[in-house]
């Protein structure tokens, strides 16, 4: 048995500032709704450079200092794993811009919640936001 797989790593970020938290509502058929930030990390580029990275190119803001608080994962059909890393910060600097992949706002995380969200974000809120849970994983039953 191999104990290595094929795995598609990407993040999500959680910027806040006091109560509020910055949300992009994004646009993709398959996956809209309210979320945070985050894309892919790219071949051979850290982890943490990728959450900057991906904040900055859909926000238009700098993050600093991003903490790794838990992650989302599963694995695919053709038994590849698909993992996302999720991270937290309140330090930041430029200014919000939307980019193709949606509008970004400043949400009350409370509104936030009262809103449209993107499949699964209210567990993965979940991970962001309870101290004792530090992942998100799901599990196939019966095909599905």
């Amino acid at each position: 048995m191999s104990r290595t797989e094929v795995v598609t790593i990407t993040n999500m970020c959680m910027v806040y500032d006091g109560s509020k938290v910055l949300v992009q509502d994004k646009i993709d058929d398959e996956y809209s709704g309210l979320q945070f930030p985050g894309g892919h990390v790219e071949k051979g580029e850290s982890f943490t450079d990728a959450v900057i990275r991906e904040v900055f190119e859909e926000t238009g803001l700098r993050i600093s200092s991003p903490v790794l608080c838990g992650i989302k994962d599963w694995s695919n059909d053709d038994g590849s794993r698909y993992m996302v890393l999720f991270y937290k910060t309140d330090k930041f600097e430029g200014e919000l811009t939307s980019s193709c992949e949606g509008e970004v706002h400043w949400f009350e995380l409370e509104d936030m919640k009262k809103r449209k969200l993107a499949k699964g974000m209210d567990k993965m809120l979940e991970v962001f936001l309870n101290e004792e849970i530090s992942e998100y994983f799901f599990y196939k039953e019966n095909g599905e």
